[in-house]
């Protein structure tokens, strides 16, 4: 890779798109963002409201609490949020700053207003739209493909916005087919660090800070606390048990924000998080943090890539064999090392199923990383898994791809199976 051609470039608006700030879980957040989004287009409060979802959105906004609305859960409370308290300009923070006094409008406004939800007849993964309507004044937003991806924008019948709809998950954003692992390890090598920075800086500050608090406060089932009590306090150990607790907290209606990767925050913190707690237990440098963020993120979004951002397997799967490459980068590991260890890490976890946003996705964050940190320790020993064992292909981005293929399309009747489960069907 050349400093500064096209796929650095390309590298650097990929950071950009992908680590962004969300508050609480990125399904229900979208639906308050569209929300917000149509009543400021209606103009007014509205008292009948529609949400259409796709099905992976229905699954992530069931069980999970949504911050700032007093405990509350479900689609309709996320609506409400948006339309009560919400903030269409800060996107994926629409519902992040609800002063304490407020926060009894959005049950107040839940129990007045007709808040209706509808399973979308359509072939994308994330399709989400929101009608209201007050008296004969009615409006309507619709996002597609990821969180804040607004395509339609309606008025009584006055189109304000009308986008081309595609089936492509990263529709609008960078192209990210020419990714291979060589090519993110040459560049998280060479990148220079005023490219990153501030992106990173944030990560770190942001994801650590909600990650302290699932430690130190009571949330879900508290897997983070249980990693850290029964397991000791060794270096492995504080790395998967504070990626546990920062999903511990965001699951359970902690408001405070974190930096996601490839659209999820609990994938956001498994790609940082252990890196973190990793390079401050062995002193390691600034600068090989740095470096070893770039890899972590950019690799679990390469993987993304060939699954889309919403599916029935599970996220936390990719996240947490691209935190174990990134821990082996900070080890000073070669490429070969990282290809194997990415190579062992989903051999051994791929196929663990997404049932949702809720509090055993902190479970799932701790069986992928020891998954990662598995492979990991079998190349340090010599050990690998081989080209013909299983969905293992020979070469690291051939088995992405068999991975990517294996949660795209040959999960999808587990996802449909999965949701018929979650709405009693």
């Amino acid at each position: 890779m050349v400093l500064k051609d096209d796929n650095y470039n390309d590298c650097i608006n990929i950071l950009k798109e992908e680590l962004i700030p969300a508050m609480g879980c990125t399904e229900p957040v979208a639906i308050a963002y569209a929300a917000a989004l149509a009543r400021d287009t209606l103009g007014e409060m509205p008292d009948k409201v529609l949400v259409t979802a796709s099905g992976n959105i229905i699954k992530n906004v069931k069980s999970v609490i949504v911050p700032n609305t007093g405990g509350l859960k479900g689609i309709p409370a996320a609506a409400a949020a948006g339309i009560a308290v919400g903030k269409a300009e800060k996107k994926l923070q629409a519902i992040a700053s609800v002063p304490e006094e407020k926060v009894h409008l959005i049950a107040d406004y839940l129990d007045k207003t007709q808040i209706d939800t509808e399973l979308a007849e359509t072939d994308l993964v994330f399709d989400l739209s929101v009608k209201v309507r007050a008296g004969s004044e009615e409006a309507a937003v619709r996002i597609v493909n990821n969180h804040t991806n607004v395509v339609y924008i309606e008025k009584n019948g006055c189109i304000l916005k009308n986008e081309p709809v595609t089936d492509n998950d990263e529709a609008g954003m960078t192209d990210r087919e020419f990714l291979t692992l060589k090519i993110i390890y040459d560049f998280a090598n060479l990148v220079e660090l005023s490219d990153v920075r501030e992106i990173l800086d944030r990560q770190i500050k942001y994801n650590m800070a909600i990650a302290e608090e699932g430690m130190r406060r009571d949330y879900g089932a508290n897997i983070g606390k249980i990693v850290r009590f029964s397991r000791g306090d060794s270096v492995r150990s504080r790395c998967i048990s504070m990626a546990a607790a920062g999903s511990d907290a965001r699951m359970n209606g902690c408001s405070m924000p974190v930096i996601i990767n490839s659209g999820s925050g609990n994938q956001g913190m498994t790609v940082s998080v252990p890196l973190i707690v990793y390079a401050k237990e062995n002193n390691l440098d600034k600068e090989r943090l740095y470096r070893a963020l770039v890899l972590s993120n950019l690799t679990s979004v390469y993987q993304k890539t060939g699954i889309g951002r919403l599916s029935a397997y599970c996220g936390a799967v990719n996240a947490g064999a691209a935190a174990a490459c990134g821990i082996a980068y900070l080890d000073g590991a070669d490429y070969r090392t990282l290809a194997h260890t990415l190579v062992n890490a989903l051999a051994v976890s791929s196929g663990m199923i997404c049932d949702g946003a809720k509090a055993s996705c902190a479970g799932k964050i701790v069986l992928a990383l020891d998954a990662g940190l598995l492979g990991y320790d079998m190349i340090k020993h010599g050990q690998q898994f081989r080209g013909g064992d299983g969905i293992v292909k020979k070469g690291v981005d051939n088995t992405i791809d068999n991975v990517g293929r294996l949660g795209k399309v040959g999960m999808r009747q587990t996802d449909i199976e999965i949701l018929n489960m979650m709405i009693e069907n």
